[in-house]
């Protein structure tokens, strides 16, 4: 909320209870519908476009391409950017912590090893 951390705004075990309840909503819903998960895909996907075809400039977590951001370069990873008529018009940087940068840079070189692996695979 205007470059406030969250973890200034609400407590630890309250972030937590928040953080895994996250990581199991999906399937719970997936539950509960009977159905795969294809609606919320869908709804995000319609509001981008929108986004964009409006020039609304709206914010949207999005996977990107990063060129020194994060001290991240040439790794596709999610970010907000803010979206409209040509696109991204910005990658929207967050303030993180150190062990919140240490945790995206773990996920990026993950991320670079799969692509490293793929790439073995001379799939394409």
């Amino acid at each position: 909320m205007s470059g406030i951390p969250v973890t200034e705004l609400v407590k630890k075990d309250k972030l937590d209870a928040i953080i895994e309840r996250t990581k199991t909503g999906g399937g719970e819903l997936v539950n509960l519908m009977g159905t795969s998960a294809w609606y919320a895909p869908g709804a995000a996907a319609a509001q981008m476009a929108i986004s964009i075809l409006k020039n609304e400039n709206r914010i949207y977590p999005c996977c990107v391409r990063l060129n020194g951001q994060y001290q991240l370069k040439d790794i596709f990873v999610g970010t907000p950017v803010k979206l409209g008529r040509k696109g991204i018009h910005e990658i929207i940087k967050l303030r993180l912590k150190k062990d919140e940068m240490e945790l995206l840079h773990k996920s990026a070189a993950a991320v670079n090893e799969v692509v490293a692996a793929l790439d073995k695979m001379n799939l394409l």
